[in-house]
């Protein structure tokens, strides 16, 4: 039997994103009210179920995984079974990474770097970090949390994206998809990398859409003359110019979009008129130079130099003001091994002041209440002596 409704501009991808993600678009439709117009940022599930107290996510993820036993994880008695095998007990028969699997011998390894309580509730941090440990009563540290893999990027992907393998929407593209953004001039999950940083690779991957609508992944906004890659006019094209463009692509791609109805035609718009919307509200974040002398000494001497870690800090409260919803920040350089006792130092000189002076700052603003700061990594350091 023949059939003459066919085109070929109607592909096998259409067909699958039409009745397995078409029907998931129908039933979260159920959630909220519809988005007619992209530039509507509306989020897919409408108003949550109860008011939440937290309005927006920093995320400050140590890529290379700091060792938490020399930094927040107080550990008396591995100090005083230091240079001991470690139990079988223990290892209970986990299996060996690449880097260990041709040790004979396990000896157990103690901080070599001096404890102390502090605060109110009396928590236990490091000498690395004097300005972290100021801040100790708005922190919560959890110990708990675990990932099965032993590797660094299974383990990055796995907490970025709920999963060990590539493909699946990070943290910041489902919070962009789900509640949309507050403010319509800039994106509602953005990235800041620290520059000239090296060690373990980083993937966009880790903040991008998976299979969610390519509007929602994460927008990289780097230090220098162009903070969002492309986003300048060519020579020759003004505002105006570059606004009527806009109109004439948004109608053409308005029509494609009746014939095929591929959600991705209606996400390039939205990147297009965000793009517009950001070469006036991009430079206008990246300019910190309004910013008081005492904010610079809060955060460090670091934060006047664009795309430090502390400089990054500083943008992200800045984007937290404006209405960003997640703000990700990514350090490398964590990665230690034959090289912590020097390395990690460098790392915590880096980061610490920066880190807390973020929560101070957030918290004398009154953004504080509102904000969930959180400050991760993607795998726990082991207790044993690794040879190089």
């Amino acid at each position: 039997m023949l059939c003459d409704h066919t085109t070929s501009q109607y592909s096998r991808r259409d067909f699958l994103a039409k009745t397995s993600l078409g029907l998931g678009a129908l039933a979260l439709s159920g959630f909220g009210e519809p988005t007619i117009d992209p530039i509507v940022r509306k989020g897919a599930l409408g108003k949550p179920h109860h008011a939440p107290r937290a309005k927006r996510i920093i995320y400050l993820f140590q890529s290379g995984a700091p060792s938490q036993l020399d930094l927040f994880d107080y550990k008396p008695l591995l100090h005083q079974m230091h240079g001991q095998e470690l139990p079988e007990s223990v290892r209970s028969g986990q299996r060996l990474t690449g880097m260990t699997s041709g040790q004979s011998s396990f000896p157990l390894v103690g901080s070599p770097f001096a404890f102390k309580q502090h605060g109110a509730s009396g928590t236990w941090m490091s000498e690395l970090l004097p300005f972290t440990s100021k801040i100790a009563d708005d922190l919560c540290i959890v110990k708990s949390m675990y990932t099965e893999a032993i590797n660094h990027d299974p383990a990055v992907t796995f907490i970025q994206t709920g999963s060990q393998f590539p493909g699946r929407p990070s943290i910041g593209a489902w919070l962009s998809y789900g509640l949309g953004s507050d403010n319509e001039n800039l994106p509602a999950f953005v990235v800041l990398v620290t520059k000239d940083k090296t060690g373990q690779p980083l993937y966009s991957r880790s903040w991008g859409s998976g299979f969610l609508p390519s509007e929602h992944q994460g927008v990289q906004f780097r230090a220098g003359k162009n903070p969002v890659l492309y986003l300048e006019n060519p020579p020759g094209v003004d505002a105006e110019l570059r606004r009527s463009q806009l109109n004439d692509l948004k109608a053409l791609q308005q029509i494609q979009y009746e014939q095929v109805e591929d959600p991705e035609i209606q996400a390039r718009i939205a990147q297009y008129e965000m793009a517009f919307r950001m070469q006036t509200s991009v430079p206008e974040i990246m300019d910190t130079s309004g910013e008081p002398e005492y904010i610079y000494d809060l955060y460090g001497e670091d934060s006047r130099k664009p795309g430090t870690y502390a400089a990054n800090c500083l943008l992200a409260r800045r984007l937290a003001e404006r209405g960003v919803k997640f703000i990700q920040l990514y350090h490398q350089g964590w990665d230690q091994h034959g090289n912590l006792p020097s390395a990690i130092k460098i790392q915590c000189r880096e980061t610490d002041q920066a880190s807390a002076a973020l929560i101070t700052d957030l918290k004398q603003r009154g953004l504080l209440e509102d904000t969930l700061v959180i400050w991760g990594v993607n795998l726990e350091e082991r207790t044993i002596h690794r040879v190089n």
